[in-house]
C-alpha cells in the first residue's frame, strides 16, 4: 500500500468528460472523497465536464456506472464510497461484489473504472484516506483518471482502432 499521494500527472488532454458515481453512505467521508475528487479534476483537466451521480450505498454504484456509461459514454468514470469493517462479514461481501462489478463493465464496456470504493478497518483509517492529506483517496482518483484519459487519447493518435480485420 502507498503510504503517500501518487505525483500529479502531467495532463496533455484539454477536454473530457468525467462522471462520478459516489456512495452517500458514511456521508462524512463520502462527501470528502467526492469533494477532493471534483476539486483535483478542475485543477488536472480545466476545461474537462464533470458529472456527479449519488446513490445511496456501495451497493449501488455498480448498477449506476454501467447506466451511466449506456447512457453518455464518458471518458472515465470514477466510483467513490466507503465501507467500514463490523462485526459481520457484510462489508467484506460488499466490497468484493463492488469490485468485480466495476472490473467487468470497465472491461466489458472498455471505459476506465477507477475504483475507490474503499474498504477500511476504522474510522481512523477511513479518515485517514478521505479527509487527510497524506493518502488522500478522492485526489488519487482524479489523478489516475486524469493519467487514463491522456493515455487513452495518445493511444488513439497513435494507435488508431482498426475498424475491421481483413483476411
Amino acid at each position: 500500500m502507498a503510504n503517500a499521494l501518487q505525483p500529479k500527472p502531467r495532463i496533455f488532454t484539454p477536454k473530457a468528460r468525467i462522471c462520478i458515481v459516489a456512495s452517500k453512505y458514511n456521508e462524512t467521508f463520502t462527501d470528502a472523497l467526492l469533494e477532493n475528487a471534483v476539486g483535483e479534476m478542475k485543477e488536472l483537466v480545466p476545461q474537462g465536464r464533470v458529472d456527479i451521480v449519488r446513490v445511496p450505498g456501495a451497493f449501488e454504484i455498480p448498477v449506476m456506472v454501467a447506466q451511466v456509461i449506456e447512457r453518455v459514454k464518458p471518458d472515465c468514470v470514477i466510483a467513490l464510497g466507503l465501507l467500514v469493517r463490523g462485526s459481520t462479514a457484510h462489508a467484506d461481501l460488499v466490497a468484493a461484489s463492488v469490485t468485480n462489478a466495476l472490473q467487468e463493465i470497465a472491461v466489458a464496456t472498455r471505459v476506465p473504472v477507477i475504483h475507490e470504493v474503499l474498504l477500511c478497518g476504522d474510522e481512523k483509517q477511513a479518515y485517514a484516506r478521505c479527509i487527510g492529506e497524506q493518502l488522500n483517496r478522492g485526489r488519487e482518483a482524479a489523478r489516475s483518471a486524469a493519467s487514463v484519459i491522456d493515455i487513452l487519447a495518445e493511444m488513439n493518435r497513435s494507435m488508431p482502432a482498426i475498424a475491421s480485420l481483413k483476411r
